[in-house]
């Protein structure tokens, strides 16, 4: 594999991670989400409203304990682990390496919330036309399925740079 394919990987990755960390940190400590709970930006458009998330996307497989919140740690880490030997083992398009990029920066920010604070903070919420979106959401979560689409959309032997 040529090392400018894993550079791109790696620093969208490494981006990934930065925008997700900085954005948090910004938004849920500097502008105290954490203590006011919600805080309107243009709305119903989009606002940021303070949720601890212990499970999966919206919520799902909630649970307090902590085997839980590990075995998602543990999860992501192999997740992103096997994409990375995969995209290294396999040459793949830039597209490729851009969205694995994205899956594995958006795990990994997740990965750190829940190892320093026992749960993902999730602070973005977007309505829309009438309808009144319930759920936030975060960077990482948005770079995680863009990556994953990415992958879908981009890989396979017909598809290589």
């Amino acid at each position: 594999m040529a090392g400018g394919s894993l550079g791109i990987m790696a620093g969208v990755a490494a981006a990934t991670f930065v925008l997700d960390q900085f954005s948090k940190f910004v938004v849920v400590h500097l502008m105290s989400l954490d203590r006011v709970r919600e805080i309107d930006i243009w709305p119903p458009y989009l606002n940021f409203r303070m949720a601890w998330n212990r499970g999966v996307n919206f919520g799902l497989l909630q649970g307090d304990g902590d085997l839980g919140r590990w075995l998602l740690i543990a999860v992501a880490l192999v997740i992103s682990a096997w994409v990375w030997l995969w995209m290294r083992k396999e040459p793949q398009a830039a597209a490729a390496q851009v969205s694995a990029g994205l899956l594995i920066g958006g795990a990994i920010g997740n990965v750190i919330d829940r190892v320093l604070y026992g749960a993902v903070a999730d602070f973005l919420n977007m309505s829309c036309c009438g309808i009144d979106n319930p759920w936030a959401f975060n960077v990482a979560d948005i770079a995680v399925f863009a990556g994953a689409i990415g992958l879908v959309l981009f890989t396979g032997r017909d598809k290589k740079a």
